[in-house]
């Protein structure tokens, strides 16, 4: 894992470190990118000098990155790397703060908070997205069942009942989830199925955090996702469109997110001949 990709799934970083750390990966990155691996080309097939000669401007580069720290909610690294780059900031930083300050409560496990702070955001999305907020009520009750294994359930029995008992109750989807959570009320923790023990790893707190600050967005600015997420998109699907249609391209394209495989692909040989991606 890249010191970015390991900044980017740390939960809780100061702004401050984070940026220090965005800002060394990307100098870094944007370096190899910004020089041409001009003496490789005569080993390269046809497709990779191609892509070798698309020169990526480094103003666009940074418009992505830029992009990318807004869509995901990071303020103060934003604010910074605009300055830095000379770029127009595209939201306000407080919209930026409250997305990042409701993501963190999710994070911590304080549901409840992360609530109350979308309500105060934006006091519709909760009704107009009736399965975020399903998946919210389903993780403050993991949450709940959490702190009472070997304990008192009554809280978290309580709270299934009349909190997510009757959405459920109208909704197959919903019904399923509810009652593969409340298993997590009759086995010990450290004796459940992989897909049971699944439901109390960070893994779904991230999840329901990256769907809220999608919902956003999405509410606030009709996108998804950000830029440079779209365009690796794009990329895989012209890669597949053109394979489909037989045309004459690498066995294998690297994507270049991740630096460990770079890495190991120059090991063995590899002779793409351009340098990776930045890593996201």
């Amino acid at each position: 894992m890249s010191s970015l990709s390991a900044a980017l799934n740390t939960t809780g970083i100061d702004d401050d470190v984070f940026w220090e750390q965005v800002a060394a990966h990307f100098r870094e990155n944007l370096g190899r990118m910004m020089s041409s691996g001009t003496a490789n080309a005569a080993r390269t097939n046809a497709f990779n000098a191609r892509v070798a000669a698309v020169k990526s401007p480094k103003s666009d580069i940074n418009s992505l990155i830029l992009d990318y720290l807004v869509m995901e909610g990071y303020p103060k690294a934003a604010e910074k790397f605009s300055k830095e780059a000379n770029l127009q900031e595209q939201q306000e930083d407080s919209e930026i703060a409250e997305r990042r300050e409701i993501q963190d409560h999710i994070h911590n496990g304080d549901i409840e908070a992360a609530i109350v702070g979308l309500n105060q955001l934006d006091p519709e999305i909760l009704d107009k997205e009736p399965k975020l907020h399903f998946s919210l009520l389903r993780l403050q009750l993991v949450e709940l069942i959490r702190h009472c294994n070997n304990g008192d359930i009554t809280p978290a029995l309580e709270f299934a009942t009349q909190r997510l008992g009757p959405r459920a109750s109208t909704n197959p989807e919903f019904l399923h989830a509810l009652e593969q959570t409340m298993v997590l009320l009759i086995f010990p923790h450290d004796s459940l199925q992989p897909e049971l023990a699944a439901l109390l790893r960070s893994d779904l707190r991230k999840q329901v955090a990256d769907e809220v600050n999608k919902a956003i967005v999405r509410r606030r600015t009709e996108r998804l996702e950000s830029a440079i997420q779209e365009l690796a998109r794009l990329r895989s699907w012209g890669e597949t469109s053109a394979r489909a249609a037989k045309k004459d391209v690498p066995d294998r394209i690297e994507l270049g997110l991740n630096e460990d495989d770079n890495d190991g692909a120059a090991d063995n040989g590899n002779d793409n001949g351009f340098e990776p991606m930045i890593t996201i």
